[in-house]
């Protein structure tokens, strides 16, 4: 645990073309977001390299285009190969960067990764041609739908699942056959840097997998390229507008990832007991930073009182501080600015007559950008606390009178990304799920990511899905062939 606790990736050179590339741009300071110590200084990459890296994509996307998808997927389950041989190495690199506590990273920041990677290695191979069969209009004809890749995708990841969402959007891409030039958050640079170096050792042809890093600039100069095919974005709406108005000026298509404000609704007759310990838990891991974190939490008002009082028992489970003890489940945010963001939250909750209903109460740790997990109540609907997401370790709680309330409530949202609906009753559950504005449903609880069922939302939760089948379909473009019979 030592060795881990200090490792930090070596890593500092770019990937482009299969070989390691110094950075020209711009430097920065990595930081430990539980220690506030520097941890490393990067570069970024020059506008230069940036095209550097989409040409190297172009170059390489027709021969990998052209293998069978079995070549592919034996190419990609190599570089899953090659990840998996690193895996105390990846889990402390994203322990030391971004901060999420030891207790979950390893399932959640890199177990759940090579899954779905693997999955996609799998998906590869599939055939997705599509028989229409005849057609007699003017005259007989037969017709498949086949499909090619779209070409080079920029992928660009936000900080607080580096390795995860990198995944979600480079193995969907090269198991359709693009090829990918990666962009990594700023913040958390040192893991994506790491794997470029995995992913040279795995053998892929050169070209076909590039990482670069750099701030908003080299962002911008990547989602506006005009050798980039497609670009696939996961961050905040308001990065996701800017992201998408860029890439139009090629009409380059895009898929978007972004935030989300997501309901977690009590319907009457839940034992409430049985699950509201698990809620809390839920929506304050990674310190409340998940784009479909279930912290708007609509309960009806039978069940209210029993709710905040069988709740409380998981603000004594929480432990904030070093996530490299075993015991810690609540880490740091990423950056002085964003806990200052979301205490602004909490701060501001009073003016419009909220309070905070369960907290932990023991102090942070003096070093560290922590901030302890809260519980608000007494807001109106409308409140910012509410309907803004806070990407952080921070729940709001509304009693509803109805059913028909709480689904208006949930829908009341400028997001779709994620729900819950807690029922005792599957049949009622599933009636309710089926009339929420979200991309992902869970009833009571749900499960694990699913490599095989899509992730996304609609609304300011983003354009199209990634994951399962819809994933992989974001990198394709079918195409209809038609011949007389």
């Amino acid at each position: 645990m030592t060795a881990q606790r200090d490792f930090v990736p070596d890593v500092r050179t770019l990937t482009i073309a299969n070989k390691p590339v110094q950075p020209a741009g711009e430097q920065w300071e990595v930081v430990n977001p539980a220690t506030e110590q520097v941890i490393a200084t990067v570069g970024g990459a020059s506008p230069d390299q940036v095209d550097q890296a989409v040409r190297a994509a172009r170059d390489a996307f027709g021969g990998w285009a052209a293998l069978s998808g079995q070549e592919r997927s034996a190419a990609i389950h190599r570089l899953a190969d090659a990840l998996e041989a690193r895996t105390d190495q990846l889990l402390a690199s994203i322990v030391n960067e971004v901060g999420t506590p030891v207790s979950l990273a390893e399932g959640m920041q890199v177990k759940l990764g090579l899954m779905h990677l693997r999955w996609q290695a799998d998906a590869a191979k599939k055939d997705r041609t599509v028989h229409l069969g005849g057609f007699d209009q003017p005259v007989p004809t037969m017709s498949d739908v086949t499909h090619y890749p779209v070409g080079v995708v920029a992928a660009i990841t936000g900080y607080n699942y580096p390795l995860n969402l990198a995944i979600f959007k480079f193995g969907a891409a090269l198991a359709a056959g693009c090829t990918v030039v990666l962009l990594p958050s700023p913040r958390t640079p040192l893991t994506t840097l790491f794997f470029g170096d995995v992913a040279r050792e795995a053998g892929l042809p050169d070209g076909v997998f590039n990482v670069i890093i750099g701030g908003a600039d080299v962002g911008q100069k990547l989602s506006s390229h005009p050798g980039v095919d497609k670009v696939s974005f996961t961050g905040s709406d308001v990065v996701g507008a800017k992201i998408m108005e860029q890439a139009a000026a090629n009409l380059s298509g895009v898929t978007l990832e972004l935030g989300g404000k997501s309901a977690n609704i009590v319907l009457p007759g839940c034992q409430v007991e049985d699950f509201a310990v698990e809620m809390h838990l839920r929506w304050s891991r990674n310190g409340g930073q998940g784009c479909a974190a279930l912290a708007r939490l609509l309960v009806h008002e039978s069940l209210y009182d029993r709710f905040l009082e069988a709740g409380a028992a998981a603000f004594d489970q929480m432990k904030v501080g070093d996530p490299w003890d075993p015991e810690t489940n609540i880490g740091p945010m990423i950056r002085p600015d964003h806990r200052e963001r979301v205490q602004g939250f909490i701060d501001g909750a009073a003016n419009e007559g909220g309070k905070v209903l369960l907290s932990v109460e023991k102090p942070v740790p003096d070093k560290g950008y922590f901030i302890n997990p809260v519980l608000l109540g007494g807001l109106p609907h409308t409140a910012r606390a509410v309907q803004q997401e806070i990407f952080g370790p921070v729940a709001v709680v509304l009693p509803f009178s109805d059913t028909d309330e709480a689904i208006r409530l949930a829908n009341d949202t400028a997001y779709g990304l994620a729900a819950n609906v807690w029922s005792p009753d599957l049949d009622e559950g599933r009636r309710v799920a089926e009339q929420l504005r979200a991309g992902t449903v869970w009833i009571n609880g749900g499960g694990a990511m699913r490599p095989d069922a899509p992730f996304g939302g609609s609304g300011r939760s983003g354009v199209g899905r990634e994951l399962g089948e819809w994933g992989i379909h974001e990198y394709l473009e079918p195409r209809h062939i038609q011949w007389r019979v």
